[in-house]
């Protein structure tokens, strides 16, 4: 049988359609579950990179107590960090070859979230006794480091040390005699949350890993609204 539909009620069906798929895409924006980037615990890493009597542990890893010095001479710890988004990687001054993309792209990276009142970069360098305050200084003034965004870190060695295999796990061991010369730092980017705990690992010589650290510090940065 032929039903003869009028405008009007063309114009009814087509409201009732739109109603209809405007709820199931309500309903899957509601529902989708929100991103979220993993928790990294040292049992998860490569174990060339985590301090022997670590390698086990699977839950409540976070980043040690600190205490080191920036290019200013201005004493920065962990409580400088309380409330912060932070990216910490391992470094020297004049280190020849990846220390140069990695800056190139920690430039990128302060560039990107300048504005980002929780955001801060911690460079830690690997040989301290070389880079004291005066070189690191010059390297900052090099680099166009942000102050107050981006800290490059010297201080106590065997400090700096224990941080890279104990916290942010960021430097081989070559396993030689154990002693710092043995130890070979990675090209880590290392993602911190505000409760200091491991939320990514990126490779900081690439474009396209800092691009997916970028997108990861506004996943992260949802996780704490309210």
């Amino acid at each position: 049988m032929k039903v003869n539909l009028s405008r009007t009620d063309y114009m009814r069906i087509g409201v009732l359609i739109l109603v209809f798929v405007a709820g199931i895409i309500g309903s899957y924006i509601i529902l989708k579950p929100k991103e979220r980037l993993p928790i990294y615990n040292p049992s998860e890493l490569d174990e060339r990179l985590v301090a022997k009597d670590l390698q086990q542990q699977g839950i409540n890893h976070k980043v040690l107590p600190f205490k080191l010095i920036n290019q200013y001479g201005d004493s920065i710890s962990n409580a400088d960090m309380e409330g912060k988004i932070y990216v910490a990687d391992f470094f020297f001054t004049v280190c020849p070859d990846i220390c140069k993309d990695m800056a190139v792209q920690k430039r990128r990276l302060q560039g990107a979230l300048k504005d980002e009142p929780d955001f801060a970069i911690l460079s830690h360098s690997v040989t301290p006794e070389m880079d004291s305050v005066p070189v690191i200084k010059a390297y900052s003034d090099l680099q166009g480091a942000i102050p107050g965004k981006w800290h490059i870190l010297t201080g106590d060695k065997p400090q700096i040390y224990n941080l890279a295999r104990r916290s942010y796990f960021a430097i081989f061991d070559s396993g030689g005699n154990g002693d710092e010369a043995d130890f070979i730092h990675t090209e880590n980017f290392i993602l911190v949350d505000k409760q200091k705990r491991i939320r990514g690992y990126y490779d900081g010589t690439s474009a396209e890993d800092v691009d997916r650290l970028i997108k990861d510090y506004a996943i992260l940065k949802a996780e704490y609204k309210n």
